[in-house]
């Protein structure tokens, strides 16, 4: 499952923002960090990180070929996936860095052998395809926040871990569970410390993914200019789970 398509990535008009300087350790936004913290997974409410100093602009990257329109919204996606717990906390901001709420934050990614929902087999898996494991949605709260749980991503060849993310507002819930209608602010992708992804591939059922991983370093679309912008601040274990944080800003 090579991601061909990802290789170049599709600059538009919006922007995302990210913290820099003194001010990313304050938003939890830039390096991410490693800890042995148990408790830090099990937080059932996230707290949004700081949105004020959230300024310095970058760029789009592109949707990539697994998406799929009809995502269901719903703050669990994991559909009882194997793999390690993954609770996000994602703070969407507007270009005066104000917090959005009930925007839609929607994220899509591989499962711990690299397969996606809906093209199950192109990583060399043959495993139940439903369309909707490890896709969905879920609107930010009054303070901007998005808390979605899934599992750590997989991989598959080509590319480094990682998970999708659109930021739509104005959307239409639908009787089916999913929405219609509204924009689209931003596409981008979320990273993960390679440090962390280490420990994580060693631990069944990720240790069970023959395919060579592809790291941070390697990967076409994070060496680009302005793609580590993308990179969460995750804490936690391979025995307890991880959380990941991070603000994204969309140009409205």
């Amino acid at each position: 499952m090579t991601d061909t398509s990802e290789g170049a990535r599709s600059v538009g008009r919006r922007t995302v923002l990210v913290a820099t300087g003194t001010t990313a350790a304050a938003l939890a936004v830039g390096a991410a960090v490693s800890t042995e913290a148990p408790a830090a997974a099990a937080a059932p409410d996230l707290q949004p990180a700081a949105a004020a100093a959230v300024c310095t602009l970058t760029e789009e990257m592109t949707e990539g070929p697994y998406y799929l329109d009809g995502a269901l919204v719903r703050a669990d996606v994991t559909e009882g996936k194997a793999g390690i717990a993954l609770k996000l906390a994602l703070t969407v901001v507007n270009s005066a860095c104000t917090v959005i709420p009930n925007a839609l934050v929607e994220i899509w990614h591989c499962d711990a052998l690299g397969e996606y929902s809906g093209y199950v087999g192109n990583n060399g898996h043959n495993e139940a395809d439903d369309g909707t494991f490890l896709r969905g949605g879920v609107l930010t709260n009054s303070s901007g926040v998005a808390n979605i749980t899934t599992i750590y991503p997989g991989w598959y060849r080509g590319r480094c871990i990682h998970i999708h993310v659109k930021v739509h507002t104005g959307i239409t819930l639908t009787s089916d569970g999913s929405f219609t209608g509204g924009s689209t602010l931003h596409t981008g992708q979320l990273f993960i410390n390679e440090s962390i992804t280490t420990a994580v591939a060693a631990v069944s059922p990720y240790s069970t993914n023959t395919v060579t991983r592809t790291t941070l370093a390697q990967d076409s679309i994070y060496d680009d200019a302005g793609a580590s912008s993308g990179l969460m601040t995750v804490t936690g274990s391979t025995s307890a789970g991880y959380t990941g944080t991070l603000t994204l800003g969309v140009s409205s």
